[in-house]
């Protein structure tokens, strides 16, 4: 046989879509280890997303509003179904909980910074509230979660609202994870560990076990607060018609609904993956839920999970929703996985846009760290500033394209403004099909 024949005959190598290189080498590692694989961030995995769909702008049938000239309002206000002071702001787009522990103090400092100057609210994150965080936050979110971690009840009263957290996206059913090597001394005594030890929170809370238990504590912490503040309550997204459901039979003010491709400090990488649902499956059943108790925008709906664009708020908010919370993204706009770290991050064994090792502490960028010379890389003015700007960005594209649909606010933004590029996008979203009127597998 000739070497020409030999080519014509061969067979290439195939490789299994399966079993791929990604699955391959964490078999090995596992096999190696004997141990899960941890990281942070969130679902890596395709899902259907809000670029699954698309807005029908005004042209003869609707009638679109002027460029800027013509008003369209972004403010929103949370809270107003029992709580005294509810919350204003001035844009629909608020800043998720990301403890001090998993996040450096001039990380907290910097995220406090941008959400004031761009009129909307910031979180605490588990282990308590910091000083700088406070200090540098108009209106500051307390979360109060199963761990009890940094639990103080002046801080809570010096909160503007407090989110109790039943659980995230990311790993719904599941705890949280701060590992030893960001357990510093100042992160201990918040917390009332030890330095240096790995610290597991608890999957739920110490003290209730249903929504007729939960409704008992959020009258307790009504009363600590003189009813003055908002109680939020967040899920992570797997059950959200119940979940919602439930949430406002126990008195909750607003909802935070988070979707798989929300972000974590540190989980197993097979509960990001595989536990959860997406964001854009969950915000429609969330709101039958309200609709069906007559509570839509009575009880204020954020939704959470991959939020990265003034597009991605109009969509959330056409499906229903009154606000969204955005973790990850605006880790970028401090500086997160920025390529000017390349080189440190290829030491570290990744590349700037794919460093996912929160857990070890060793972020070059200064913001998932302790390491007192990483972290102090992070100024925290100039990283506020940068927040600030993106959010703004993200307030402009909204708008723009409310506008464009002819509306005047982005709360008037509505389902019949959407249609989706793909059936299953267009099953879970609810809207119809581009070019069609119909909706696969409707039942609301």
């Amino acid at each position: 046989m000739t070497a020409h024949e030999r080519h014509w005959g061969a067979t290439l190598p195939r490789q299994s879509a399966t079993f791929d290189q990604h699955t391959l080498a964490e078999i090995r590692r596992a096999a190696a280890t004997g141990i899960y694989d941890i990281r942070g961030g969130g679902a890596k995995r395709k899902v259907p997303h809000f670029d699954d769909l698309l807005f029908l702008g005004a042209s003869m049938s609707r009638y679109p509003l002027e460029g800027y000239r013509e008003r369209c309002d972004t403010s929103v206000t949370l809270g107003t179904r029992f709580a005294k002071k509810p919350i204003k702001l001035d844009i629909p787009i608020t800043i998720a909980g990301m403890s001090f522990g998993a996040l450096s103090a001039q990380a907290k400092e910097a995220l406090g910074r941008g959400a004031s100057i761009a009129g909307t609210s910031t979180t605490t994150g588990d282990g308590g509230m910091t000083p700088e965080e406070r200090g540098q936050s108009k209106t500051l979110v307390y979360q109060y979660l199963p761990s009890r971690y940094g639990m103080n009840l002046d801080d809570l009263r010096k909160a503007d609202a407090i989110e109790i957290v039943i659980g995230q996206g990311a790993k719904p059913g599941g705890g949280g994870m701060l590992l030893g090597q960001k357990i510093s001394d100042r992160v201990a005594e918040m917390r009332s560990l030890p330095k240096g030890i790995d610290q597991r929170s608890a999957c739920r809370h110490p003290d209730w076990t249903g929504a007729d238990d939960l409704e008992i504590k959020i009258l307790e912490l009504r009363e600590l607060t003189g009813w003055e503040k908002p109680i939020y309550l967040k899920v992570g997204a797997s059950r959200p018609q119940y979940d919602v459901a439930l949430a406002v039979k126990a008195g909750a003010d607003v909802v935070v609904l988070d979707g798989m491709q929300g972000g974590t400090a540190a989980t197993q990488d097979v509960f990001i993956e595989h536990v959860g649902i997406p964001i854009l499956s969950a915000i429609r059943p969330a709101v039958k839920a309200l609709q069906d108790l007559n509570m839509h925008r009575k009880v204020q709906l954020i939704v959470s999970g991959g939020i990265r664009n003034g597009a991605d708020v109009a969509k959330a908010m056409a499906l229903g929703a009154d606000a969204v919370a955005i973790g990850t993204a605006a880790m970028v706009a401090l500086g997160d996985n920025d390529p000017h770290f390349e080189a440190e991050y290829q030491k570290l064994g990744s590349t700037a846009g794919a460093y996912d090792d929160w857990h070890e502490g060793r972020d070059p960028a200064g913001i998932t760290t302790q390491d007192p010379e990483l972290s102090s890389r992070l100024d925290p003015v100039a990283a506020g500033r940068r927040l600030a700007n993106y959010l703004k960005v993200m307030a402009l594209e909204a708008q723009t394209i409310a506008r464009a649909c002819g509306k005047s606010s982005l709360h008037n933004l509505e389902p019949e403004d959407l249609v989706a590029l793909t059936i299953e996008a267009s099953a879970m979203a609810q809207v119809p099909l581009a070019g069609t009127t119909w909706i696969p597998g409707s039942s609301f």
